[in-house]
């Protein structure tokens, strides 16, 4: 082999232990991160959007190579999709909490019925899917899909390649942040049920008063139109609420991630 042949090998090893890398982290965020880890995003649209975002990221840095068939090469690659991994499964909470908050609404409206019986649905409930459609909506109108793409690039400045997230409180972060999906789906759930307990006292009023009253009859008619009604006037509380979780998320990803201004 000529000298040149063996200098343009080289340079495109090289060059691919250092693209590597960032897209293992990109790739990672990719399946977990809300949006882009929807079943209706196939696996080539990830990989596709894998390879656009690593190929914008790359000139904005340097990168160091290491090869990854060795045993630092098996870490770093561990070390990378822990990072993508964990920064989606942190933004996922605000979306365990929608679907947590959907079920507590759905069973408090008596849909729940509704939910065991359906075959197309399953055992979805129907108010979660509305509240994560929502927050979609939300998430893509106030640009969360851009803030992604800043926070992994500026991931790149505060944990670059060879540097391990893992540390003492890493974990304990991420479990104490967890603990949102419950408050958040409770802040979502809290009007709605509130609301539903008090009609539920008025139905108990008028049984006792007519014990001969059919409970279920006037009951499942008057607590789904009461439901219903209420999300309708406490739809601006719900878009704040969901709008705040992202929020929330974001600050605590860059907090996790040690990037300043979070």
């Amino acid at each position: 082999m000529s000298p040149a042949f063996n200098l343009v090998y080289a340079q495109i090893v090289e060059a691919f232990y250092t693209f590597l890398w960032p897209m293992i982290r990109i790739s990672a965020l990719l399946l977990t991160a809300p949006i882009f880890s929807l079943d209706v995003v196939t696996i080539r649209i990830r990989i596709l959007f894998a390879v656009a975002l690593t190929l914008v990221i790359y000139p904005l840095g340097t990168w160091t190579a290491i090869d990854p068939v060795s045993a630092r090469g098996l870490l770093e690659i561990f070390n990378q999709i822990l990072i993508g991994s964990l920064i989606g499964l942190m933004l996922q909470v605000v979306t365990a909490a929608l679907v947590l908050g959907g079920q507590s609404i759905s069973a408090s409206l008596g849909l729940s019925m509704a939910n065991m019986i359906d075959p197309n649905v399953g055992n979805v409930p129907v108010i979660a899917q509305f509240l994560v459609i929502l927050s979609t909506l939300i998430f893509v109108g106030m640009g969360g899909h851009t803030l992604i793409v800043a926070i992994v690039l500026e991931s790149f400045r505060t944990l670059p390649i060879g540097q391990f997230l893992v540390g003492d409180t890493t974990f304990t972060n991420f479990l104490a942040w967890s603990s949102v999906m419950f408050a958040g789906a409770l802040l979502l759930a809290l009007p709605v049920m509130a609301a539903l307990l008090f009609v539920n006292v008025g139905l108990g009023v008028v049984t006792r008063a007519a014990p001969s009253l059919n409970i279920f009859a006037v009951g499942f008619a008057a607590m789904i139109p009461a439901g219903l009604l209420v999300m309708i006037v406490s739809m601006s509380h719900l878009g704040h609420r969901i709008e705040w979780l992202w929020l929330q998320a974001f600050l605590r990803v860059r907090n996790l991630l040690g990037i300043p201004g979070g």
